[in-house]
């Protein structure tokens, strides 16, 4: 490895036992989950302290489990505010061994907080593109896979909107 690399191997061992950095990663989080809150923007609760879980399930209750709400919810969130977040959903969990189509237990969308990277303005940003968002969930539609590799399709299915 290089030196650059070990370094920041090294810095992460420490802040991980930091609990001042501890307590302010899940501050962060806190903080970003009790604004979605107030939006009435069901999350999971309590924060943890690398990503905060939308429910996009409850949330996007007029898309069909197997229509993706999840995948419908990252897509608009990118589209409409460049918010990269990653479904934990049926796309991921769906497909059983036999090749038939399962629907996953949650409809959760991740937005991971990458350590030493976002500012309280990045958190002030994610909670402005959901104000967004929540004017216009009820007009989101849900998507369907037109294209799956065999395994791990959350990778590289492609996809179209239901119309």
């Amino acid at each position: 490895m290089a030196g650059r690399d070990l370094d920041a191997i090294a810095q992460g061992l420490k802040e991980i036992i930091d609990e001042d950095y501890l307590r302010y990663r899940v501050r962060t989080n806190e903080y970003i989950i009790e604004r979605l809150d107030a939006l009435n923007i069901p999350v999971v609760k309590p924060a943890g302290g690398h990503a905060v879980f939308i429910d996009a399930k409850s949330w996007l209750s007029h898309i069909e489990p197997l229509q993706y709400p999840g995948q419908a919810l990252a897509v608009a969130l990118y589209e409409l505010g460049g918010i990269r977040g990653c479904e934990i959903d049926t796309v991921m969990f769906g497909r059983a061994p036999d090749g038939s189509e399962n629907q996953a237990a949650m409809e959760l969308v991740r937005l991971a907080i990458p350590r030493r990277t976002y500012t309280q303005s990045h958190a002030d940003y994610i909670v402005e593109v959901f104000e967004e968002l929540a004017k216009i969930k009820d007009d989101l539609k849900g998507f369907k896979i037109i294209e799956e590799p065999p395994m791990m399709r959350h990778f590289s299915a492609k996809f179209a909107t239901v119309i």
